[in-house]
C-alpha cells in the first residue's frame, strides 16, 4: 500500500510501499482519509519523542479520520507499530476511535482534533473550567490557542483575556482583553507585567499557558501582587516559548491563589482525552470552531512535513 515512511531515526518520511496491516485481537482496520501533521505527530514519527517506536522503517502519523468497514467514518489515534496514520490502511486500538458527527468534514476532523483536543482536556479536565469563569490564554495566536479562545467561549466563558508575541493577531481573535509583550525587549517583562496588573486586578479562574518562560513567570507575578483572593488553576500545555526551564520562587506560589498543574499525555487519561475529541467534533459540527487549512495530496508528504503548522497542514491520503 501507499504510505508516507520513515527509514532512519531522525529522517523525515518519503513516499514508498509498505506491506498492508492485517488487524488482530482487539484491533480494527481503518481505511484512511486524512491526517494531518502536528509538533509531536512529527516528533513522534522521526523517533524524537519519549512515545517513540524504537525499530524503523514505520509509517508516520499518530492520528487522523478515515472509515470502517462497514463505512462508519471515525477519528483514530495512536495506530499498532509500525504502521502510523499516513497511509491508505491502519490498524488501530478499537477503543481509541472516536465516530464522527455529519456536520463535520474530513478534512476538518483530522485538523482541529490534536490542538483542540490539548485545550479542551486542559481547560475541562485538568482546570475544572465551570461556565462564567475568566480564562487567560497565554500564547493564543497559534493553532491550540486560537482555537482555546474559541473553545471557552463555546463552554460559556465570562471573559477571554488573551496573550501572546504578536498583536496584530491576537487583535483577531474574538476576546475580551488582549495584551502583546516582547520579551527580548530590555524592559519587556516590567511592561508586560504593568500591563497585566489592570486586567487581572479582577481574578482570573483559568490560565492556559502553551508557552512557559519568561511570559509565564511574568503572568504568576503579575497575579501574585494583585489583592484577589480568588483561586487560579495555571495549566502548562506546552513550552512554545523554547524555554522548558524557568526560575519559579517557592514564596510566589506561597503568597498567592495559584495552583500550578500540567496538562498532557500521563495527566489526562486515554478515555478523557477521547472525550475531549468528542466534544470538540461536537462543538465544530455545530459551527463554533474553526480552523485554517493547507491541503496536502499524499504524494506532497515531504513539503508538507517541511511546511508551518498554521495553517495545519492536512494530508489527504484517499
Amino acid at each position: 500500500m501507499k504510505a508516507a515512511i520513515v527509514k532512519e531515526k531522525g529522517t523525515i518520511p518519503v513516499l514508498g510501499q509498505f506491506n498492508s496491516p492485517v488487524a488482530a485481537g482487539g484491533e480494527i482496520l481503518i481505511q484512511v482519509s486524512a491526517a494531518a501533521l502536528s509538533r509531536v505527530s512529527k516528533f513522534r514519527s522521526m523517533g524524537m519523542h519519549y512515545s517513540s517506536s524504537v525499530n524503523f522503517p514505520i509509517v508516520a502519523g499518530l492520528d487522523g479520520v478515515g472509515t470502517l468497514e462497514d463505512g462508519t467514518r471515525v477519528y483514530f489515534a495512536m495506530p499498532a507499530a509500525p504502521y502510523g496514520s499516513l497511509a491508505e490502511q491502519t490498524i488501530v486500538n478499537a477503543k481509541l476511535t472516536v465516530r464522527l458527527p455529519d456536520g463535520i468534514d474530513d478534512l476538518t476532523a483530522a485538523a482541529i482534533a490534536n490542538p483542540a483536543m490539548s485545550s479542551w482536556a486542559a481547560l475541562v479536565f485538568r482546570a475544572g473550567f465551570k461556565p462564567g469563569q475568566t480564562v487567560l490564554i497565554n500564547g493564543a495566536t497559534g493553532a491550540s490557542g486560537s482555537l482555546a479562545v474559541q473553545i471557552a467561549k463555546g463552554l460559556g466563558a465570562k471573559k477571554i483575556i488573551v496573550t501572546g508575541r504578536n498583536e496584530t493577531k491576537l487583535q483577531a481573535l474574538e476576546a475580551d482583553e488582549a495584551i502583546a509583550f516582547d520579551m527580548t525587549a530590555d524592559n519587556g517583562k516590567t511592561l508586560f507585567e504593568h500591563a497585566l496588573m489592570p486586567v487581572v486586578a479582577e481574578g482570573v479562574d483559568v490560565i492556559l499557558d502553551y508557552l512557559w518562560g519568561d511570559s509565564a513567570l511574568t503572568i504568576m507575578s503579575a497575579l501574585a501582587k494583585t489583592n484577589t483572593d480568588r483561586a487560579t488553576r495555571f495549566v502548562t500545555i506546552g513550552t512554545s516559548s523554547g524555554q522548558e526551564d524557568i526560575q519559579l520562587p517557592s514564596s510566589l506560589l506561597r503568597s498567592s491563589t495559584i495552583e500550578l498543574v500540567g496538562s498532557g499525555d500521563k495527566s489526562v487519561s486515554k478515555a478523557d482525552m477521547l472525550s475531549a475529541v468528542k466534544g470538540v467534533f461536537e462543538m465544530a459540527a455545530e459551527g463554533k470552531l474553526q480552523i485554517a487549512i493547507q491541503q496536502y495530496a499524499i504524494e506532497e508528504i515531504e513539503e508538507a512535513w517541511n511546511a508551518p503548522l498554521t495553517p495545519r497542514p492536512v494530508v489527504k491520503v484517499r
